[in-house]
């Protein structure tokens, strides 16, 4: 596919937002999720998910609003992520939602990455902002899973 780069810019700021509202989908469903476990597993929930996710979340922003700055383009507006609608398992439900909200926004950086879109149109900068942010999300379906495992006991 031939674009030009203020087009392939401007992809990978619709691309880096994508993946930013995304993550925001994960940190509302672990607050649902948070809401209706006990005080043990709400912290647990709070560290091993809610802190690596929220870092994520800050980081993908800071790196969309940063590289927009840097091409003279404008920064998306994001989304107030609405939490998923309410499942029948509960907060099990929330945290499985979460799991896949995570991996979902993972996907897309994944395959941002492969296009190699963030090298040819991209910079420094913003590439290291995607790995860190996939890096820190990354924590949060293995840390889910294991705190799925003993959810209710």
């Amino acid at each position: 596919m031939t674009y030009t780069s203020d087009e392939g810019r401007r992809e990978l700021l619709a691309a880096t937002a994508e993946a930013a509202d995304t993550i925001a989908v994960v940190l509302a469903a672990l607050g649902e999720a948070y809401e209706l476990v006990d005080e043990d597993t709400a912290e647990r929930l709070e560290a091993e998910l809610f802190g690596p996710a929220q870092a994520a979340y800050g980081r993908m922003k800071r790196g969309h609003v940063e590289f927009a700055a840097r091409s003279g383009l404008p920064t998306a507006s994001f989304a107030v992520a609405q939490p998923p609608a309410p499942p029948s398992a509960g907060a099990h439900g929330y945290v499985e939602a979460a799991i896949e909200a995570a991996e979902h926004a993972d996907d897309i950086l994944s395959e941002l990455q492969d296009s190699l879109l963030p090298v040819e149109v991209g910079d420094a900068e913003l590439r290291a902002a995607i790995a860190d942010v996939r890096t820190r999300l990354s924590a949060v379906p293995e840390a889910g899973h294991a705190l799925l495992r003993t959810l209710g006991r």
